[in-house]
């Protein structure tokens, strides 16, 4: 029944590529969630009255954010195609990916992090320092803690945003979901194998944003 309204459809592949795309989507979220969250930090704590207020850093760090959340996902791929083959000695394939997924992917959790960062009320950290805490004790006893659900809400839309960028990439020869929609349902015009892809693609980001949600409302005290 199945085979007789999906003729293309390679369910063997299909497994192989939504491994492929959940590797990809893994991996870049961890290292995102990492890069992303330090990046946040300094541009929260070297901003004006923070902790380590220093103008020209911030300025700079900001810039450097501002210019890769500006850069279309797919025109940064071609862009790192000489650091990608350096690292991953590469251009096709998952592991070729991650450089792009990472670098594009952390800008835009940062801002979210600082935004997050923000909403901090400012009386919680003059009261850790009024007690004598250093600056690494109210980072890990106070910014992280409580802006945690803020976090963990940014860290899941960023992760929704990095199942479409490896779709992007998929169709430059990346590898998962995107890859197999591409090649084999859209230049093939295997519409049922586009069709399951997009299905299992939006699984995914269901599994995400339910995971996340489920996350932050346990974490959120409010």
């Amino acid at each position: 029944m199945i085979k007789q309204y999906l003729p293309n459809v390679d369910w063997l592949i299909m497994w192989e590529e939504t491994k492929n795309t959940l590797y990809m989507t893994g991996i870049s979220v961890v290292a995102v969630f990492i890069l992303g969250t330090l990046l946040g930090l300094i541009l929260f704590l070297t901003s004006k009255g923070n902790l380590w207020e220093n103008k020209p850093i911030n300025a700079v760090i900001s810039a450097v954010v501002n210019v890769f959340r500006s850069i279309p996902f797919i025109i940064l791929i071609v862009l790192l195609i000489p650091l990608t083959t350096l690292l991953v000695g590469s251009m096709i394939g998952e592991n070729a990916a991650l450089p792009s997924l990472i670098i594009g992917a952390s800008p835009f959790y940062a801002r979210l992090v600082e935004i997050g960062l923000r909403e901090i009320d400012k009386g919680v950290i003059e009261a850790a320092r009024s007690m004598g805490a250093t600056t690494w004790t109210i980072i890990w006893k106070v910014l992280l803690p409580e802006s945690m659900p803020a976090l963990i809400s940014g860290i899941t839309v960023t992760a929704i945003a990095t199942v479409s960028y490896t779709a992007m990439a998929g169709a430059i020869g990346a590898g998962g979901l995107g890859n197999l929609a591409y090649n084999y349902g859209f230049q093939r015009n295997q519409n049922d194998v586009t069709l399951i892809a997009t299905v299992i693609i939006l699984l995914i980001v269901f599994v995400i944003q339910f995971i996340g949600d489920f996350i932050t409302s346990k974490l959120d005290k409010r």
